[in-house]
């Protein structure tokens, strides 16, 4: 644990009536960043977050806040506040006084909730919103409430429950943007669950990756869109095309009956393996020209870019993403450089990647 971290999870698990929900979670949440539980239905993301709050306790395990053991330190006790995916706001109440609540359960004097009040709805921009009703308040805005409540009680770790769920899409987008902002103003630390991978590339600073109770990845939107570890990942997060392939030697792997240079390393020699390549990287091509020779199978306009199905005479469906169209049953080459070829082990664990990356750097390769 560095200075930086605010929670760690030590082998937490957490099962009901008997059934495993989470298994061996283990991770560390620092100071001031933005943190995103990513996954299907199902898959733990919300219990990690109750038990973060309090609202459940681990069956095993340890959950440190701030250095502090607090595996049974009830809600009320923590530095923590969350904003539900419904925003639990109180109809008969208007926005002041949903704002205030918290506040006044604490027992403030009017004197110090309305400052703290007025300088949360101002971080949240609904300056001049304290005497609005809820029911007059649009989807974007009664978010917004749910957040200044949250942030009035000044908590160090701010909770989301998939709240952008049911507002429309150019509202959501919206709002993704506004709760970046609003984080990066607040400078305290955001950990927000959702199922949508595009809102979780889009606002995190490391993302969590979780499947069937377990966490399958963790690290920067960036490097896990890159370099998933496995074929759950890869395709969970954006449009892949996965394939398999073998891998000759170091830099060197075969797929689609070709051989091909690519920037893995690390593997065994002949190694079963399995490819991935996103539809963005491949260029169309002349028939004749290129890495890959295709028949186009399918085309729809997606607005910014066209998206192809393709398949090559091994029978491997390629998926395309190319400002360029083509006509169905159309014969067209692939272009991809080496560097948008990534290679994976199959079912691959986080800690297998790290160990393997660890051997590999240690070993002699002269």
């Amino acid at each position: 644990m560095t200075e930086k971290t605010i929670i760690q999870f030590d082998h937490v698990a957490k099962r009901f009536d008997g059934e495993i929900i989470l298994r061996d979670i283990n991770f560390e949440i620092e100071r001031g960043k933005f943190y995103t539980l990513l996954g299907p239905s199902g898959c733990g993301k919300t219990t990690i977050l109750r038990l973060i709050a309090g609202f459940l306790e681990p069956s095993e395990g340890t959950i440190t806040f701030d250095g502090q053991l607090v595996n049974k330190i009830p809600p009320n006790k923590r530095q923590v506040n969350t904003v539900f995916q419904d925003y639990a706001l109180f109809p008969h109440l208007n926005v002041f006084e949903n704002v205030a609540f918290g506040l006044r359960i604490n027992k403030l004097a009017n004197k110090e909730i309305e400052p703290r009040v007025k300088e949360a709805l101002h971080f949240v921009n609904l300056d001049g919103y304290q005497n609005r009703e809820i029911a007059e308040l649009s989807g974007g805005q009664k978010q917004r409430v749910a957040i200044a409540r949250a942030i009035v009680n000044r908590p160090q770790v701010l909770l989301l429950d998939e709240p952008l769920s049911a507002l429309d899409l150019k509202l959501r987008t919206a709002m993704q943007v506004e709760l970046r902002q609003l984080q990066r103003r607040l400078g305290i630390t955001f950990i927000f669950v959702t199922h949508d991978q595009e809102e979780a590339l889009a606002m995190s600073d490391e993302i969590f990756v979780l499947n069937q109770g377990k966490i399958e990845q963790s690290g920067s939107p960036r490097s896990i869109y890159d370099e998933p570890i496995n074929r759950f990942v890869a395709d969970f997060i954006g449009e892949s095309n996965i394939i398999p392939g073998t891998m000759l030697r170091d830099r060197v792997v075969s797929f689609a009956g070709k051989t091909f240079d690519c920037v893995d390393q690390g593997f065994d020699e002949m190694e079963s393996v399995e490819i991935v390549i996103r539809p963005e990287d491949l260029e169309l091509k002349p028939q004749g020209e290129g890495m890959l020779q295709v028949r186009v199978e399918s085309q729809l306009f997606r607005g910014v870019h066209y998206e192809m199905i393709g398949k090559d005479a091994d029978g491997n469906s390629w998926m395309i993403h190319s400002t360029k169209s083509a006509q169905i049953g159309e014969a067209i080459g692939l272009f991809f450089e080496p560097e948008a070829i990534h290679v994976m082990r199959h079912d691959e664990t986080e800690e297998d990647f790290d160990r393997r990356l660890e051997s590999y750097e240690g070993a002699d390769h002269d």
